[in-house]
């Protein structure tokens, strides 16, 4: 159970993103139905901290209290900052006993410096993933995604992906009730694309263009219906080839891998927050039938739809 969180405070550490990780886990929400947990700051040298902007943070508490915590969590920081010893052997301790770690955009080079993403997927800012990649090559680094999960370590993109990245740890640790309430409060959706990465690890790459803004949006609209791709082609005025070639240059995938994964998450949507039956979601989402439906949940996510549905329904949390 997610009860103890732990912030680290390092030397060249950015603002927003220190702020990010106090505003999920730092507040009580309790009135309101949330999660309460057991927040604390900590830093290798208990004092001064210069952050990224030029003034200073004191921080009163020492890595001690690190050592039992279900989460650690490491902000953004100067990309270039030393890692000190302490916080090196923290990290490990908590690969060691189980515990989770967390880090945001830069973060990930402290993690990588520690040794705890050695053999592992992750992820950080695109504009250091290049550098995450070269310095660090035993790393998988996926630059196109919000957030990574490998294990019991998560790491996330730039800025407000990190924000995505502790929601998804809240959900996946105390349910998607708990995500809410705390989505709710920040004034942000409780699920961006990428959902739940115990079950699905990798968000649909961003489009890094709006060429296909106009077809895949209709393709939204329509996906209870057969959509082939000499349709889809049709729509944005090209061939089937070049569709299909320009498609996946310019989202990252192939048509119908995009298409099943956005009828996916309509399905995993309509699970979550509707009573219909797993024919009719099937039907909704375009799978056809329960047992396509089925099939596409065991490939991608490794369950059922009714385990899926017992597992994250807002109705049954509620």
């Amino acid at each position: 159970m997610l009860r103890k969180v732990v912030l680290l405070a390092i030397p060249g550490v950015a603002p927003f993103e220190f702020g990010v990780v106090c505003e999920a886990f730092g507040i009580d929400r309790s009135e309101h139905g949330g999660p309460v947990f057991e927040f604390s700051i900590a830093a290798a040298e208990p004092g001064p901290v210069r952050t990224s902007l030029g003034y200073d943070m004191v921080i009163t508490e020492g890595l001690e209290a690190a050592a039992d915590a279900d989460l650690i969590a490491v902000p953004a920081h100067v990309v270039d900052a030393p890692v000190h010893p302490a916080i090196v052997q923290v990290l490990q301790d908590a690969v060691a006993r189980g515990a989770w770690i967390i880090s945001i955009c830069s973060g990930a080079f402290t993690l990588a410096r520690a040794g705890v993403l050695t053999g592992r997927s992750a992820t950080t800012h695109w504009m250091h993933a290049d550098r995450l990649a070269r310095e660090f090559p035993e790393i998988t680094v996926d630059p196109d995604v919000l957030f990574v999960e490998d294990g019991r370590i998560i790491t996330s993109a730039g800025t407000a992906a990190g924000i995505d990245a502790c929601l998804h740890l809240i959900r996946s640790e105390l349910g998607a009730a708990a995500a809410n309430v705390v989505a709710r409060r920040m004034v942000v959706p409780p699920q961006r694309s990428g959902g739940q990465a115990q079950y699905i690890a990798n968000p649909i790459p961003v489009s890094r263009s709006d060429s296909f803004a106009e077809v895949t949006d209709w393709m939204l609209r329509h996906l209870d219906q057969e959509l082939p791709i000499d349709e889809l082609a049709r729509r944005a005025l090209m061939s089937s080839r070049t569709f299909a070639r320009r498609f996946k240059a310019d989202l990252g995938t192939t048509p119908a891998a995009w298409l099943n994964r956005q009828r996916l998450l309509r399905a995993q949507h309509l699970l979550e927050e509707s009573d219909l039956g797993l024919d009719a979601v099937a039907a909704e989402s375009g799978f056809g039938t329960a047992a396509v439906m089925r099939h596409h949940f065991g490939k991608s996510l490794n369950t059922t739809p009714a385990a899926y549905r017992r597992t994250f329904s807002l109705r049954a949390t509620a």
